[in-house]
């Protein structure tokens, strides 16, 4: 109790409490339109932070990042257009309902599930983060390197239906990171003579080019007419039967959310998927849903919105992003000079428990003011493409330019856009790219001095018994795929020897 009132004392200040607030309209506003998502909105909005006090801008950040989750679903209801990756899902159940006349009430059913499924996040946070810090306090070069390796090894497994091509980005992004000056001996790597390199890329520009303006060129070219909606207070009261059947689809999509977040490489999107499948599995009428069902709204939104603020438990307490937004998080913490890890809470009390207390303000705020203003969130997807999309490149820009007043970060930031539109297109996903940028560093350094603690033995990465164990858990990841497909591909070889192909087996 008495770091939640440390925590609320730090949120409620002023300064803290005007940067939540406009962190969470501003990031509902982003989350709205179609194409954008909470990594573009972080990106848009992180260099307004840098003349902010880094608790203020931080708290900032992380309003941005669950508002626009709050906000992508109402994109998803009127235009079947996902605003987050995560709120594809609510498109199943909620667009069907928008043509039934009741987009009120997949809008109202949204902000609910999202409000307590996010209380319900902030509450494992605050209990759970300082359990993980005791773990971290133990932990070395070989534990972290064991982490970090871990790490790759589950964002290679999600984010594309290639693990290869994963690990492919996760190499790429690792190999861009390492552009500047080496940290031990000096050398210059990579910099092709540009004396800007030399202190190596920045992650604004490479965020906003991979994940603003790629999303943006996709987004273009998907463009379609779109069908106007206009949504009263009065037509977004659910009935008695709507309240009856969210309540637990809302507490099981929580939990769902609680347990993903968490973990490297999963986030809001394996949540929700998880959450709807679960919810279809139970029902006793499953091939409604798709049709406009209320549990196919609410527990998607529930989970998605409680992945968002558990996620912050990783990254708070080991300083490892099991996400993309998570990295980009990470990024500004550095960018302000303070370092994610187990020291977080003892070295910045006022920050972390600050941070908690913004989310239960933020998280009320976006109850009182979607509501109201879900009115003005359809207006907005009203505004022709034309218009809407340069004036978000012109954001980008003037974001990347801010970063040092060089038009060099601008040039990067289209370089960074046109790759990320040409690998999207090709079929790679760029999430591990950019969790490969912000920790391959960490890798190096910690396989570094690892080899050096150890006398240049690597055996020294197997000496300690939890950096044993979670390189165990790592190779398991690695080997357990290839054995499964070659235990599913010898039955069906046996079988087609032995038995004709019918319509039965098919």
């Amino acid at each position: 109790m008495d770091n939640l009132i440390l925590g609320l004392s730090t949120a409620l200040l002023p300064a803290n409490l005007l940067a939540c607030f406009a962190g969470v309209l501003l990031g509902t506003a982003i989350g709205v339109i179609p194409g954008i998502g909470a990594m573009a909105a972080i990106a848009l909005i992180l260099p307004l932070t840098f003349s902010l006090d880094p608790t203020t801008g931080i708290v900032m950040l992380a309003g941005v990042y669950y508002g626009a989750e709050y906000g992508g679903s109402t994109a998803s209801i009127l235009l079947n257009l996902p605003g987050t990756p995560s709120n594809a899902i609510t498109c199943l159940d909620g667009y069907p309902m928008a043509q039934q006349g009741r987009a009120g009430v997949a809008l109202f059913i949204t902000t609910v599930a999202s409000f307590i499924g996010g209380s319900i996040g902030i509450v494992v946070l605050t209990l759970l983060t300082p359990l993980i810090v005791d773990v971290g306090l133990a932990f070395g070069p070989a534990e972290y390197f064991a982490l970090i390796l871990l790490c790759f090894v589950a964002v290679s497994g999600v984010g594309g239906a290639d693990r290869r091509k994963n690990f492919v980005m996760i190499l790429l992004g690792g190999l861009v990171s390492t552009v500047g000056i080496d940290i031990y001996d000096g050398t210059y790597r990579y910099t092709f003579g540009f004396h800007e390199l030399i202190d190596g890329l920045s992650l604004v520009p490479v965020a906003m080019g991979l994940f603003g303006l790629s999303e943006i060129i996709c987004s273009v070219r998907q463009s379609h007419e779109r069908v106007k909606h206009k949504v009263t207070m009065r037509s977004m009261l659910p009935t008695r039967d709507d309240w009856r059947r969210m309540v637990w689809p809302i507490l099981r999509g929580a939990g769902f959310g609680c347990f993903f977040g968490p973990l490297p490489g999963t986030g809001p999107s394996v949540a929700a998927l998880s959450s709807y499948a679960t919810e279809r599995r139970i029902s006793d009428r499953p091939e409604d849903f798709g049709t406009g069902r209320v549990e196919g709204i609410a527990g998607p939104e529930a989970s998605n919105n409680a992945a968002v603020q558990t996620a912050f438990i990783p990254t708070l307490s080991l300083g490892i992003p099991g996400t993309p937004t998570m990295a980009i998080m990470i990024g500004a913490l550095m960018i302000h000079g303070i370092v994610p890890g187990p020291m977080l809470i003892q070295s910045e009390p006022e920050l972390f428990w600050g941070l908690v207390a913004s989310f239960w303000i933020g998280n009320l705020l976006l109850l009182i003011l979607n509501i109201p203003l879900i009115g003005v969130w359809v207006s907005l997807l009203n505004i022709p493409y034309r218009l809407l999309y340069p004036s978000i490149v012109v954001l980008i820009c003037i974001g990347a330019y801010s970063i040092s007043n060089a038009v060099f970060d601008v040039a990067l930031m289209l370089l960074f856009g046109l790759l990320g539109y040409l690998l999207r297109s090709r079929g790679f996903a760029l999430a591990p790219m950019l969790i490969g940028f912000v920790l391959m560093p960490m890798l190096e350094e910690n396989l570094r001095r690892g080899m050096l603690m150890g006398r240049g033995d690597p055996v020294y990465f197997f000496s300690s018994p939890i950096a044993a164990t979670i390189l165990a858990i790592a190779a398991l990841l690695v080997v357990a795929p290839i054995f499964g497909s070659v235990l599913r591909r010898r039955p069906r070889d046996e079988g087609s020897a032995k038995l004709p192909f019918n319509e039965d087996d098919a």
